[in-house]
């Protein structure tokens, strides 16, 4: 990941870096013994920081960081026999070839090889040209910290090196990166691996108004893609920057509590169900009708639909609502509250949650719930994992959010507002 400077200035190097000693290729080099550690660092560190300085550029790279065990640890950390920790690392190279930043990633995920940081790193840097950058590493970005911490801390830029499988229908990899840029209204710069087999493809440049990004498919040419843009300077603030949630396009569609329709929606009496989506039991009810509203609850929390499906014809596709509130447990355990819009990947209710990648109906909606938590992350995914920007999103005092959206290029895959109950994950 690389960041054109237009000027350049001096910042003090990071002596105690130490690259990983893992017995395996990282960057080309193998590594086989003790003795060629001070091989690795010499070449890993010099090829980024000759890449950085010789092309002019802000360079972020990911790798290893063997780190020395305090002498006397406290008896809450641990630390292997050999005295040494071994962190997921992302380092900062300047333009002038200069080590400026290091952060050891806080939340792993399935990553035997790594340990967790005793303590949190909140780790930005700065720029010449584009000011205040926070570091986040993959499984981070949906946990409070780092990543809350710093946005509460005014950090409205954030560089994201992942290697994010795609969970479909609620966290494939550009979606939720969309999502948090929307939700946290911050830019996120975020590079995903390839890699077909684990289904981890798809990055791309974020800001609360515009997205630039690639999503390989099954079959693509292996080398990818190269993403340029120009992107606008966000201004920090003093604490959170809370998102306005609202596009420069505004429909006018759904913008009261009642809509012109040809002829007037049925408010439809909830028949709702439990399938699981996301290793989650969701309650769901049917899109039963071509437009309506829609009511579905998890307990005491609830989501409403106001919707139009466009004319289709020989559409036979399945729709449902979904609803979730409770703690995720499957690889990761974190509080939600859910309200989804989903296509059912067949005719019967059975397969409402399951992923879907393709879809033909373009809908009009309006998706709406209270939440228990500001920190809501908004995404629409249409056919062939292409994104759409929300036309209108807003969040009023008492935490209802409020998504609208019509006119979409292609079907509907997933609408979705995904909230993220931070003070209970440890409950």
């Amino acid at each position: 990941m690389v960041f054109r400077a237009s000027t350049s200035a001096d910042y003090p190097s990071l002596a105690t870096w130490k690259p990983s000693l893992t017995p395996s290729r990282r960057n080309g080099i193998l590594v086989k013994s003790q003795e060629d550690i001070p091989t690795l660092r010499c070449k890993i560190l010099q090829r980024l920081s000759c890449m950085a300085h010789g092309y002019n550029l802000y360079l972020v790279a990911n790798m290893g960081d063997l780190q020395p065990c305090p002498v006397e640890p406290s008896s809450s950390s641990s630390c292997s026999p050999d005295g040494h920790w071994q962190f997921n690392t992302n380092v900062v190279f300047s333009s002038d070839g200069q080590l400026v930043a290091r952060y050891h990633k806080r939340n792993l995920y399935f990553e035997e090889a790594f340990d967790t940081p005793p303590q949190t790193e909140i780790i930005t840097f700065d720029t010449p040209f584009a000011g205040r950058f926070g570091l986040l590493t993959c499984f981070d970005i949906l946990f409070h910290d780092p990543t809350v911490v710093l946005v509460e801390r005014g950090v409205r830029q954030f560089i994201f090196p992942t290697a994010w499988m795609n969970q479909l229908p609620l966290l494939d990899t550009i979606q939720f990166q969309r999502a948090f840029s929307l939700g946290a209204n911050v830019t996120l710069l975020a590079s995903n691996i390839r890699n077909d087999h684990l289904i981890m493809t798809g990055s791309g440049m974020y800001t609360p108004f515009t997205a630039t990004y690639h999503h390989a498919r099954q079959g693509d040419p292996e080398e990818g893609r190269l993403l340029v843009a120009t992107l606008p300077v966000l201004e920090e603030s003093g604490g959170r920057t809370e998102s306005t949630f609202s596009a420069a396009t505004d429909s006018g569609y759904c913008q009261k509590d009642s809509c012109d329709y040809s002829s007037p929606p049925k408010t439809v009496p909830s028949s709702s169900f439990i399938s699981s989506m996301m290793y989650d039991p969701f309650s769901f009810v049917l899109l039963n009708e071509t437009a309506g509203k829609l009511e579905v609850c998890d307990g005491t929390f609830c989501c409403q639909l106001q919707y139009r499906q466009l004319p289709q014809s020989d559409s036979t596709e399945l729709y449902a609502l979904g609803a979730f509130a409770g703690t995720h447990t499957v690889n990761g355990r974190y509080a939600l509250q859910v309200c989804a819009l989903v296509r059912c990947a067949g005719r019967d209710s059975s397969s409402c949650g399951q992923e879907v990648e393709e879809a033909e109906t373009k809908i009009d909606f309006r998706l709406e719930g209270k939440f228990g938590t500001r920190y809501v992350y908004p995404s629409i995914l249409a056919s062939g994992l292409v994104l759409e920007q929300p036309q209108h999103v807003e969040k009023n005092e008492n935490n209802i959010v409020t998504m609208i959206h019509s006119d979409m290029t292609d079907g509907l895959v997933t609408a979705c507002l995904y909230g993220r109950m931070y003070q209970l994950d440890n409950q």
